[in-house]
């Protein structure tokens, strides 16, 4: 058995030194490889087919604002790729993981914002 002596957390949300509020230089990359994830996506879908479901494993996502923007980059792109090829939109599964001692209550509290955006798009 591996003896775990300390684990990292992120601070929590309200402080200054938060990732939630110094994640600007992320969101910037995320936006930058915006045409590579969806390339990826769409190789991805047309050699595979269109599934009816899909899951999405975001390792390492953290618990701040760019945890939604990339789920919403794959998602949108997923969309955009069945409506080109008249097919349904798959059901999505989600399963976000980071450190044990990360709160993740900012991100719950972020999602009927995320649903309602969606709904627009």
């Amino acid at each position: 058995m591996v003896e775990v002596r300390s684990v990292p957390c992120m601070n929590a949300e309200n402080e200054a030194t938060s990732y939630a509020n110094n994640s600007l230089l992320q969101n910037t990359v995320i936006l930058k490889v915006r045409p590579v994830l969806e390339e990826t996506i769409k190789e991805m879908l047309i050699s595979t087919g269109f599934p009816a479901s899909f899951n999405v494993a975001y390792l390492g996502c953290s618990s701040g604002p760019n945890t939604l923007l990339v789920l919403s980059e794959i998602l949108d792109t997923i969309h955009v790729m069945c409506q080109q090829v008249n097919q349904k939109s798959p059901e999505f599964q989600v399963f976000l993981n980071d450190l044990p001692g990360n709160d993740f209550n900012s991100i719950f509290k972020s999602l009927p914002t995320f649903y309602e955006n969606l709904k627009k798009d």
